[in-house]
């Protein structure tokens, strides 16, 4: 066996350790009604958390995500089923809408939506659709960008980089450009990588991963449609190589909100990894980055586990072993958006998302280069 079938068999064996541990401990049926699931957001749980007091719509949207993630690399009828019952269960829990009073948890639902819709239910293409309106009738003729919120004036890369990529998916590629071009004449810092968010006359320069990430999505999609050239992309890929790394592996942001956003960052890398196109030494170059950063911090995240009856709980920190998540501590929300670390950030859905999401970019690139 060559060295690249054994990784691709190594890389899609711990996605599916992690997608089966996820389950396990995370996917439950709304209320025990039936033919619906969602994502209890810790485990172990409190009592609230079973019933789904709290639900986080966005941490929901990258669960659908990493499961049509799973039904690709590996399909399967259950996964299938599993799929719409999530999507049930969101719907449900929102109170039988898809849409809610933030740009970015309704633009990363559409994208999920959009990529859930051709492996499980064709009509879910319609929620991306009307998810997706609602962000386009967003965008603010006057400062440019759209808010963070409906109401606010804060606009921020959280909500204009997805938004971004499901506007250039979805064939607005005018307006996709429109809100690229936006973030980086605002947000880009000096050092290259992009900044949380803007108010008038006031930039809020805090970096997070997955800032980085859905900025690296939107120019891909517009470089794959010849809309945009490859140089910014590059630069910024190398931003994040320099400025968002220890010892080849992605730093993250603990637990909370924070728990996804890494992974995050590795879903699009992955996605340069394999669908940057170009033979130029720039792009070839960008693409060898970003597979080397995705499969490193995949070795690390399965080296840091820790091994439970219900299978691996990843580290909230991919350089350091997982701590064993406890049934206290549970995080706080804060004003309905922010959702705070867990005492052991471990218990937190978001975490353990988040290293699923980087498992299965891992898969991906390895899968894809077995191929090439």
């Amino acid at each position: 066996m060559t060295e690249r079938a054994t990784g691709l068999r190594r890389f899609q064996a711990w996605a599916g350790a992690a997608e089966d541990a996820v389950k396990d401990r995370h996917l439950r049926r709304l209320w025990t009604l039936p033919g619906t699931a969602l994502g209890v957001v810790a485990w172990p749980p409190t009592p609230g958390e079973r019933l789904f007091g709290h639900w986080h719509y966005w941490w929901q949207a990258h669960l659908l995500d990493c499961l049509t993630d799973a039904q690709l690399r590996t399909p399967d009828v259950e996964r299938h089923r599993q799929i719409v019952r999530l999507t049930r269960g969101i719907r449900l829990r929102n109170g039988g809408r898809w849409h809610n009073a933030y740009y970015d948890d309704m633009a990363w639902l559409a994208l999920a939506l959009q990529r859930a819709a051709p492996v499980s239910d064709g009509s879910l293409v319609r929620p991306a659709g009307r998810l997706a309106a609602r962000i386009t009738d967003a965008w603010s003729t006057e400062s440019g960008g759209i808010p963070w919120r409906r109401g606010d004036e804060y606009r921020n890369t959280p909500a204009n980089g997805p938004a971004a990529i499901l506007l250039a998916r979805s064939g607005n590629l005018a307006r996709a450009a429109e809100t690229l071009d936006w973030v980086r004449s605002r947000l880009e810092l000096p050092g290259g990588l992009i900044a949380d968010g803007w108010r008038p006359d006031i930039v809020d320069e805090t970096v997070y991963s997955y800032s980085q990430g859905v900025v690296l999505g939107a120019e891909l999609e517009l470089i794959r449609r010849r809309q945009r050239p490859s140089g910014p992309l590059c630069a910024l890929v190398a931003a994040v190589r320099d400025q968002l790394t220890d010892d080849g592996v992605l730093t993250g942001h603990g637990g909370g909100n924070g728990g996804l956003f890494t992974g995050v960052l590795a879903r699009y890398l992955a996605l340069v990894a394999i669908g940057l196109p170009g033979t130029d030494d720039a792009a070839a170059d960008a693409r060898t980055v970003c597979a080397s950063l995705v499969l490193e911090s995949a070795e690390a995240i399965w080296r840091g586990r820790l091994h439970t009856p219900e299978g691996p709980v990843f580290s909230a920190d991919w350089l350091r072993p997982a701590a064993p998540p406890g049934r206290g501590g549970a995080g706080r929300v804060v004003g309905n958006a922010v959702v705070e670390s867990s005492a052991t950030p471990e218990r937190d859905l978001s975490v353990q998302l988040g290293a699923w999401m980087a498992l299965e970019a891992a898969a991906l690139v390895s899968r894809t280069r077995s191929s090439g």
